[in-house]
């Protein structure tokens, strides 16, 4: 009786391990995955914007990643309703609404955050997200400063999280495709790339300052920022235009291509100097509150030689390229140049009119993406996949990968308020530093406001 009670036993031990293996996960994998092939409970924390699109993604994922949006969190309480009728018309379930992340972080039942917050969010968020035992997908920029981002890097390892950065590019098979033909050589050896971020932007007007509205939590909404009195102009998706909040559209939408230029490239690397110019043009500063430039021109040096150029043009502008880009990259080599929008590319040899090599069928402009960005699930569900195995490396977009470009816009935002050059020490933590430059240092972090503090020992 007991060899045939150890027979059982040792037989579904090994179905069980066969059903893992199936699934391509290790039992120490299996181990360190909430469920494994269980549901997987998702928290999206920010609802205006890019969170309809987390909203939308996570749904369409509930059957084929068996994923749930158990939780959604805003500090607008005017949102949870609509966003918990989104949730509810697309995946029939209701979720959970808060409008403080911290309830969010004490609920033992979610796995993971996805963080649709302003930018000024991402990296305290994110760390207490780790702290509490959470994987984490954050919206690009991964941080505000670069300081913060080196943060998230130790809180990602030390608490063994992965914590996937929304370069949804990386998760696009045409684009993939293109940058393992630069990288094989496809126009010779790249030394130069060249990144676009040409998007009309009008003045939103000014305001007095005035009370919050009676449904926001105005201090949780201000967070890490310096205290400062409500302004409807600041509100919303306008703090994208002022430095305490966010990083103008250089570090908007331009982290996408500076991603996408520095992947192309090759560089595993900071680089050793940055220069950046620009103003605000075609706008009545007296009729418009904004503080960030809508033209903006960057250099980018690395060790090598090698040269990362981007241009942010808010105001009218022709298109680049053969592909008519207004928001994607161009990159030339030794022996031909390639283009890239959205998930279209050419590329040509030498002084040749036509393209030698491409992607394959009818691929998506950047051009004719809404304001809301990518709405494709392939980043959201590598996330997924990753989680399952609980390998850093599965990611298409690790945190480090994101600090690495995200730092590139902030270093240039860096360069354009201090109208020099800023020389770079890049490495580990204490030699990410602008050299000879306290001035220039400053800026590669902030004063925090208690409680919202990011954590030197995270």
């Amino acid at each position: 009786m007991e060899k045939r009670r150890a027979f059982i036993k040792k037989s579904m031990m090994g179905a069980a391990g066969l059903a893992v293996g199936s699934m391509g996960l290790s039992a120490k994998s299996y181990a360190s995955v909430m469920g494994a092939n269980e549901r997987l409970n998702i928290a999206v924390i920010g609802l205006n914007g890019r969170g309809v699109a987390h909203i939308n993604a996570w749904s369409k994922l509930k059957n084929s990643h068996n994923v749930r949006i158990n939780t959604i969190c805003d500090v607008h309480e005017k949102l949870l309703d609509p966003r918990s009728k989104t949730v509810m018309e697309k995946s029939g379930i209701k979720p959970k609404t808060e409008f403080d992340m911290r309830r969010i972080f004490d609920d033992k039942d979610i796995h993971a955050v996805s963080f649709a917050t302003p930018n000024y969010w991402h990296a305290l968020g994110s760390i207490w997200a780790c702290q509490a035992d959470k994987h984490v997908y954050v919206e690009k920029p991964a941080m505000h400063n670069v300081w913060e981002g080196r943060k998230m890097i130790e809180a990602a390892r030390k608490y063994n999280k992965r914590v996937q950065v929304g370069f949804q590019n990386r998760s696009i098979s045409n684009v993939m495709e293109a940058m393992k033909f630069l990288h094989d050589g496809g126009i010779g050896k790249v030394y130069k790339a060249r990144g676009l971020c040409i998007k009309r932007r009008d003045s939103f007007g000014i305001a007095k300052d005035s009370m919050p509205p009676s449904e926001l939590h105005y201090d949780l909404w201000l967070g890490p920022v310096t205290w400062r009195p409500y302004n409807e102009k600041r509100d919303l998706y306008n703090w994208h235009w002022f430095w305490d909040t966010g990083n103008g559209d250089t570090g908007n939408q331009g982290p996408h291509q500076f991603d996408v230029a520095r992947w192309g490239l090759n560089k595993h690397e900071h680089p050793v100097s940055v220069h950046s110019t620009g103003g605000i043009y075609g706008i009545n500063p007296d009729e418009c509150a904004q503080e960030t430039p809508n033209t903006q021109s960057s250099v980018i040096r690395y060790e090598d030689g090698t040269i990362l150029e981007f241009e942010t043009r808010g105001r009218y502008s022709n298109r680049e390229g053969d592909l008519g880009i207004k928001i994607g990259n161009l990159f030339y080599g030794t022996e031909g140049y390639l283009e890239i929008d959205g998930s279209t590319w050419k590329a040509y040899h030498n002084w040749e009119d036509k393209p030698f090599a491409g992607s394959k069928g009818e691929g998506t402009s950047n051009a004719d993406i809404s304001l809301t960005g990518p709405s494709g699930t392939e980043h959201f569900a590598n996330f997924i996949n990753a989680l399952r195995s609980g390998k850093d490396e599965d990611l298409h977009c690790d945190v480090n990968e994101g600090f690495y470009s995200t730092t590139l816009p902030l270093l240039a935002n860096i360069s354009y308020r201090l109208k020099r050059e800023v020389r770079f020490m890049g490495g580990d933590l204490n030699q990410e530093r602008i050299a000879n430059d306290p001035e220039a240092n400053a800026l590669l972090t902030r004063e925090y406001r208690a409680p919202y503090v990011v954590p030197g020992q995270v």
